[in-house]
Parts: C-alpha cells; sequence; structure tokens
C-alpha cells in the first residue's frame, strides 16, 4: 500500500482537492437550492481520489523509460522495480474504472462525463511528447474538481464554480512551470517538450508570473462577482501573498528551493482558500 501511494503521490491530493470541496459547497450554500448530502460528498471523494490516481499511476507507467533516464526520478517506483510497469497499468485501469462507477452513482450528466474527464487527466502525460503548452492541459485536469464536484450535487453549470476552475486552471499551470525548471536539460537532451525547455529558465518563470497574476485577478473578480464576504477576502489575502512569496523563492540561477515554492506552498494556499471560502459560504 505504501508503494502504490507513493507511486501517485497521494499527498499532492492536497493541490486540488480543498477545490473540490469549494465546488461542493458551492453547490450547498451559495444559493441555498441543493441540501447537504453525505452520500454524494463521499462519492465525490471517491471520484477524486481515483480520478488522481488513475492519472498519475498512467503518467508513471507511460513516462518509465524517461524517468529510469532522469537521475531526478530514477527512484520512483517502476523505474526503480518497486512495482512492476503493468501493475502500474492494472493499478490505472482499475482506478478509473472505480470512477465511473461512482458517478453513475451520483447522477447521469456526471456518468456521461466521466470518460471526458478520463480523457483530460490520462491524455496529460502524452502532452510532453508534442507540445510546451504540457503545464496548461495539468492544468485543464486539476480545473474539472471545482465545476466536477459543483455537478454532483446540482447537475448544471454555473459561471460560480468557473472561475474557481479557472483559478485552478492558471494557478496549477503557473506552479507546474516551476517544478519543470528543474527538468530543463533533460528535457531538451531527450526531445521532450515543456516551456523551460522551449524558452528558458528566466522566460519561463515570467510566464508563470502571468499565469498566477491571472490566478489572483480571478480570486478577486469572483469575490466581487459572488458578493463573498469578509472572511473570504482574508483569505484571498493571504493565498494573493504567497502567491508572491513563491516567485521569490526560485530564480533562473538558484533551484534550490523549488520544492518549497512548488510542494509546501501551493499545498499551504490550496487549504488556506479553501477554508476561508468555505467558512465564509457557511456565514453568510
Amino acid at each position: 500500500m505504501k508503494k502504490y501511494l507513493s507511486l501517485v503521490k497521494f499527498s499532492h491530493t492536497i493541490f486540488a482537492l480543498p477545490f473540490a470541496l469549494i465546488g461542493f459547497a458551492l453547490a450547498v450554500f451559495y444559493k441555498q437550492d441543493y441540501a447537504f448530502d453525505w452520500k454524494i460528498l463521499l462519492l465525490m471523494l471517491v471520484c477524486m481520489v481515483t480520478a488522481r490516481n488513475a492519472a498519475m499511476a498512467f503518467n508513471r507507467f507511460l513516462d518509465r523509460k524517461f524517468d529510469a533516464k532522469n537521475p531526478r526520478t530514477a527512484s520512483r517506483e517502476v523505474p526503480a522495480g518497486l512495482i512492476s510497469a503493468n501493475n502500474a497499468l492494472v493499478f490505472t485501469i482499475v482506478n478509473a474504472l472505480l470512477f465511473m462507477t461512482a458517478t453513475y452513482f451520483i447522477n447521469p450528466l456526471c456518468f456521461y462525463l466521466s470518460p471526458v474527464a478520463l480523457f483530460v487527466v490520462l491524455f496529460y502525460s502524452y502532452t510532453k511528447r508534442f507540445t510546451a503548452l504540457c503545464h496548461l492541459v495539468l492544468g485543464v485536469g486539476l480545473a474539472l474538481a471545482p465545476i466536477g464536484a459543483y455537478l454532483t450535487i446540482t447537475g448544471t453549470f454555473d459561471m460560480v464554480p468557473l472561475f474557481f476552475s479557472f483559478i485552478v486552471l492558471t494557478w496549477v499551470s503557473g506552479f507546474d512551470i516551476i517544478y519543470a525548471l528543474q527538468d530543463e536539460e533533460f528535457d531538451k537532451d531527450h526531445h521532450l517538450n515543456s516551456i523551460p525547455a522551449a524558452l528558458g529558465k528566466k522566460n519561463a518563470l515570467m510566464v508563470s508570473n502571468v499565469l498566477h497574476v491571472i490566478s489572483a485577478s480571478l480570486i478577486i473578480a469572483v469575490g466581487f462577482y459572488a458578493g463573498f464576504h469578509w472572511v473570504y477576502w482574508i483569505g484571498a489575502a493571504i493565498v494573493l501573498s504567497l502567491l508572491v512569496y513563491q516567485h521569490t523563492l526560485v530564480k533562473p540561477h538558484d533551484l534550490s528551493k523549488v520544492n518549497l515554492a512548488f510542494g509546501t506552498t501551493n499545498g499551504i494556499i490550496s487549504l488556506v482558500f479553501a477554508v476561508f471560502t468555505i467558512t465564509d459560504l457557511l456565514l453568510a
């Protein structure tokens, strides 16, 4: 079990799961047209975990040869021989089936859209082979969390959860570029695509900055659009400060704090934003 949890970097669930909880809370508390349902909440959590497990395991399966050549990733479970490639693929298929099964018990729309969601999160693993925009595809995959969670309750689309999806898209894309700085030379040498490989570290950080400026703008915009109150704005101020902070940690000539910027800071951003946003909805 520890090997498989490590395979899918289960701790990184912290990036998208809090935004799924925001989407769920929006459905129940924002317009107060829908009742809280523990069954739907649990099924939504199953969907989140299994979709992400499938995506990460498939990525490890597909990239196993590149991971084996990269000193930074050679110790991962598949190239290190801790989990076989076939078992990683079986794990992917099992989680994909569990995901679709869970959506079946939520509502018809979620079930019909489940293959689309799976395609997006699995397709990301191919994108470094042909486009430097792979970071945006990853962002789209995680951006399904808030709108997907909203659909589990409502079965309909709405602008407010879409705002949060676009926040996730630009935020994740931006910090994934920071993470990819570590593999700039490896990607070039092995004909893999990324924004750092295409533009260099300095310009890649500029692109990341722009994406996070857009994230910050969307956080402010949805606060006004949805009429959030003071609790939300406190959380928004903390998140915006942390967005700025992570860009002070990483320089083109100094990547020693990439993991602090990528993992720790963004994990805190996700938790803080969810806690303050959901609290604001509860108090409204």
